[in-house]
């Protein structure tokens, strides 16, 4: 067989395996759509505390997250962090979505966070590609953690001066066709794109060019909106997989709704609440379609968010009204 043939055949076979896997992956999205899970779970990732808050607790975990989710109709299981992986695994099958909140963790200088973090999008990856549909969101640092472990590189992020900047979102061409956007209102998708109700609180980010570059991104995710920073330089704001029920949000929807702090450009109007707390009820419509469950109502009620107790913070740290603080695993916080 010649060469060039040889290469037309490879190029057959990887084909038609794409299509094979892409039909599955169809038929898998038709099956879940007639099997609503309207009991709906989702874990949400602590992180590893610093500074005055580590009097606290080793781990923290903010409860505008935490709101958020419960405000879109479902509950909330704390995933921490340093759990060892067959745990982590174990309660993966017990959950129907992941959220990764914003925060400011160093991957390179936290490598049990970052090991859990990896786990966890390998476990989504999988859990897909075995027609077990799984959905998984990101905002702010979930958002770039989102593209650092699809890109397989920590080192991706570009510096923007972008804290405390409220902005409307530019949307690209592929937002209205998309997944995420579908069920929006004209009216919030018109707010959205007008009014500076988007809160961004960051100073890395995903730059287009990077992402153009960068294959394991632009052949995986579709870019729906991007912004300028206040220099002008355009980063990437919301994305959503092409083939895969994974999202995120550069900016911080659940600010508007929980957040207080008045050094914080918040818009706190009914347009911003309309619009950010849309994102909520859509992911958590999302993890309707995962089927997994607890084993029993034992465990369910031992995961679940309500066994802890979260601290008024803002005297502490006034990014957050509220947070929840961890210690080795198990140990509660409670005031």
């Amino acid at each position: 067989m010649s060469l060039e043939l040889s290469k037309l055949v490879l190029a057959a076979v990887l084909s038609n395996n794409c299509a094979a896997v892409f039909a599955k992956r169809q038929q898998s999205k038709s099956s879940h759509a007639t099997q609503i899970n309207n009991r709906p779970i989702i874990g949400i990732l602590t992180q590893p505390t610093n500074g005055d808050m580590a009097n606290y607790g080793d781990q923290y975990l903010a409860a505008s997250y935490v709101k958020y989710v419960e405000s879109g109709g479902a509950r909330v299981v704390p995933i921490l962090y340093d759990s060892p992986a067959d745990e982590i695994k174990s309660l993966f099958q017990s959950i129907n979505g992941v959220f990764l909140p914003g925060g400011g963790v160093d991957l390179d200088q936290s490598p049990q966070y970052t090991d859990t973090l990896r786990l966890l999008y390998q476990l989504v990856i999988q859990a897909n590609d075995n027609q077990d549909y799984f959905p998984l969101w990101g905002t702010c640092m979930g958002f770039q953690e989102i593209n650092m472990m699809q890109a397989n590189n920590l080192d991706i992020l570009s510096p923007y001066d972008s804290e405390n900047y409220t902005v409307p979102l530019n949307f690209t061409s592929a937002a209205s066709s998309s997944r995420l956007f579908s069920l929006a209102t004209p009216s919030i998708m018109q707010n959205l794109a007008s009014l500076p109700i988007t809160m961004n609180n960051h100073m890395w980010g995903v730059a287009p060019s990077t992402f153009a570059s960068t294959a394991l991104l632009s052949s995986f995710f579709n870019v729906l909106s991007v912004n300028n920073d206040r220099q002008g330089r355009v980063f990437i704001s919301t994305i959503e997989a092409k083939e895969y029920p994974i999202y995120a949000t550069q900016w911080h929807p659940e600010k508007p709704l929980f957040e207080w702090w008045d050094q914080e450009v918040i818009d706190h109007s009914l347009q911003s609440i309309q619009a950010n707390q849309y994102t909520s009820t859509w992911f958590v419509n999302e993890c309707r379609k995962s089927l997994h469950s607890f084993p029993d109502q034992t465990a369910e009620s031992a995961a679940l968010i309500y066994n802890y107790a979260p601290m008024f913070t803002f005297d502490i740290e006034p990014d957050f009204e509220q947070v929840y603080y961890f210690n080795n695993q198990t140990e509660l916080y409670y005031y």
